[in-house]
């Protein structure tokens, strides 16, 4: 089966390809550098052409509300009507655990990016996830003011990029669900006890301070919005597995 992936150079989307591939798929990374830009509709057309499913891992260089929204504005009603042109019979997008509470312009972006591909008439999956493992370091640099890392004291249930892969992939391979399902990852912390965690594992010495007013994707948190809603399907990887793979 001919399966694209849109962002299949990134974090998640390479992985995407390489456990595809192993598993006999046809898996193409459709990305700017492989000549694919899903904003203009450059070479849409030509690595649809045959396939049978389309993964968007695809994310806008900027989350300012404006720029973000046009951005999965149009690359998804780009990618979609190219699918209709090549008969693309499944269409799987990745999402965010909790995007529809969060008040941030990213995540309302992110809902209207679903919002889309329910509507295209097509096959579709939608695969919400929780924050992954990698990103750790990164939500403590954004969370830094005067040298000290200031995170919400909410429920949080990380996950490792593998997994996520590994979800996406089996999706990608199976039916349309025309539904919405979740992912996250085998633990929950507190968010600041997590934060606090990875650091001290990088011997970084920032103090971390649980401060309910600190922001994420510009939105202050309520303890439920960053863990699943229900039911979930929860990833194999812990925490400590992660790190020490890292190391």
């Amino acid at each position: 089966m001919k399966i694209v992936v849109i962002g299949g150079t990134g974090l998640v989307g390479s992985q995407v390809v390489k456990n595809l591939t192993a598993h006999g798929h046809e898996a193409v990374a459709a990305a700017p550098q492989t000549g694919v830009n899903t904003l203009t509709g450059e070479g849409l057309d030509e690595v649809l052409e045959g396939a049978q499913v389309v993964v968007d891992l695809s994310n806008s260089p900027s989350f300012a509300e404006e720029d973000v929204t046009s951005f999965f504005r149009t690359s998804t009603t780009n990618v979609l009507e190219a699918e209709k042109r090549a008969g693309v019979q499944h269409h799987v997008i990745l999402s965010i655990v909790g995007a529809d509470g969060i008040d941030s312009g990213y995540m309302r972006a992110k809902v209207l990016q679903e919002d889309l591909v329910k509507a295209s008439g097509a096959g579709w999956s939608i695969i919400r996830s929780t924050q992954f493992f990698e990103f750790l370091a990164s939500i403590a640099d954004t969370g830094t003011v005067d040298g000290v890392v200031h995170i919400a004291p909410v429920r949080f249930q990380p996950i490792a990029s593998a997994d996520v892969a590994k979800f996406v992939g089996r999706t990608a391979a199976g039916t349309p669900l025309g539904a919405t399902i979740e992912i996250a990852g085998p633990e929950t912390f507190g968010f600041d006890e997590i934060v606090r965690k990875h650091l001290a594992t990088k011997d970084d010495t920032r103090e971390v301070v649980a401060d309910p007013s600190a922001t994420y994707f510009g939105a202050e948190l309520k303890d439920a919005e960053l863990v699943p809603a229900g039911e979930a399907q929860l990833g194999e990887i812990s925490y400590d597995q992660w790190r020490a793979a890292q190391a």
